[in-house]
C-alpha cells in the first residue's frame, strides 16, 4: 500500500538537515549519525501505527527523507498504546525503554512543530491512548457517554 501524494503539496517548513539539527538540539545527541538513527527509528515506528488521511497529511508536512521513512512502513493491523509504542520501538532497536522514550520525545517534539495544532489533533484522535504525552501534549480523556 502506497500513499498517493495530494495535489498542490506545500513545501515542508524545513529541510531534512534542519530537522536533524532541531532533533539533535532537543535530544542533546552527541552526533548527527545518532540523531538520524533516532529520527528514522521513531518515524518508522510511527509509520507502522498511523493510517489514512492523517498519515498522508503528516508525510506532506515532513521533509522528503523523513516522509519516505514514515510511509515506507506498512501499518500494523493492531495499534499500540503510547507505552506499547515505546516498548515496541525499544525491542526493534535493541534500546532500553528509557532511551526509546527519549528518542520518541525528541523526534516527536519537532514533528509537532511541523504539523500544526489541527493536524496534530487529528493524528491524536486516530491513535490510541498515550500518544499525546509522546507528542508533548496533555493527555485529555474524552468523557464516557452516560449509560441509558
Amino acid at each position: 500500500m502506497y500513499d498517493q501524494p495530494r495535489p498542490n503539496r506545500a513545501t515542508p517548513a524545513m529541510t531534512f538537515e534542519q530537522m536533524l539539527e532541531r532533533v539533535r538540539y532537543e535530544g542533546a545527541y552527541p552526533t548527527r549519525e545518532r540523531t538520524e538513527e533516532a529520527v528514522r527509528n521513531v518515524l518508522g515506528a510511527l509509520g507502522r501505527q498511523l493510517t489514512g488521511d492523517e498519515r498522508v497529511d503528516l508525510a506532506q508536512c515532513l521533509p522528503v527523507e523523513a516522509a519516505l521513512t514514515l510511509t515506507a512502513q506498512t501499518p500494523d493491523t493492531q495499534q499500540l498504546t503510547g507505552w506499547g509504542f515505546v516498548k515496541d520501538l525499544a525491542t526493534r532497536t535493541n534500546l532500553s525503554p528509557a532511551v526509546a522514550r527519549w528518542d520518541t520525545g525528541a523526534v516527536l517534539a519537532v514533528v509537532t512543530r511541523l504539523t500544526g495544532p489541527d493536524l496534530l489533533a487529528r493524528i491524536l484522535r486516530e491513535l490510541p491512548d498515550g500518544y499525546a504525552l509522546l507528542f508533548g501534549r496533555a493527555e485529555l480523556r474524552r468523557p464516557e457517554p452516560a449509560a441509558a
